[in-house]
């Protein structure tokens, strides 16, 4: 009885390490609280939905409009990640791929998971899902190729208009998400369609325990965006 007591103990305080290390966000475009937010900084935007009572829908608590990032409709964003391990070295390059014995990166990226990217055009109450990764993403060493629908409208008001990331993790259910402050160039006469909204998971009033399917890799470099995952990025016209 004590040892099997000691081994849930044990099991618990694994569970809880991980979950204080599985740092991981949206580098660009830049999301609010990231590292460029100098404003509302605080190293908790990345950390998953529920870590405390202050990470919640829709922006991770992050409710103060963060930097702007100016796109045009049909643009492709080279989106990118960023977390504690890189300390400040995260301007505007991606951190060198290590050889086979040389050092890598910790990234707590729990060995990838799901990634949704969307766009939000008032203020992260709907979701127009706009591409998508499977298994490897996130990993700080690759960009993540991603549209801005052709079709999409201007978007031009402050604190509506987003560009979102969500994560849903593996081997332990936790959900992150992360909102970018944009304008968007788009059409002035165009109207935002009813479109594929994003799955959000292991949050307060949504489905429970959900993990999803990885890359094996750890917190190591993983295998990057899937051929198959960047050519429908690129040709599906989402919204």
């Amino acid at each position: 009885m004590a040892i099997n007591r000691y081994w849930m103990v044990l099991a618990a305080t694994v569970l809880l390490a991980q979950s204080a290390m599985a740092h991981m966000g949206l580098l660009f475009p830049m999301g609010r609280g990231s590292i460029g937010d100098k404003k509302h900084f605080d190293n908790e935007a990345h950390a998953f939905i529920g870590y405390n009572k202050k990470r919640t829908l829709p922006c991770n608590g992050y409710n103060q409009v963060g930097p702007i990032t100016k796109f045009k409709a049909g643009e492709v964003v080279y989106a990118r990640f960023w977390g504690p391990a890189l300390k400040d070295d995260y301007d505007d390059h991606l951190p060198n791929k290590p050889g086979k014995n040389e050092h890598q990166i910790n990234q707590a990226r729990h060995g990838g998971g799901f990634c949704q990217f969307s766009l939000s055009y008032d203020g992260g109450k709907t979701f127009h899902l706009i591409g998508e990764y499977k298994e490897s993403c996130p990993d700080f060493y690759y960009s993540w190729p991603i549209r801005i629908p052709k079709n999409a409208p201007s978007c031009k008001e402050r604190g509506k208009c987003l560009l979102v990331w969500s994560w849903t993790a593996v081997n332990v259910p936790q959900f992150y998400i992360n909102c970018a402050d944009v304008v968007i160039d788009g059409d002035d006469k165009g109207k935002l369609k009813t479109g594929k909204g994003i799955e959000i998971v292991d949050a307060p009033g949504h489905p429970q325990n959900i993990v999803k399917n990885g890359d094996k890799a750890g917190d190591k470099m993983g295998l990057g965006p899937k051929k198959e995952d960047v050519d429908r990025n690129l040709d599906v016209e989402w919204m």
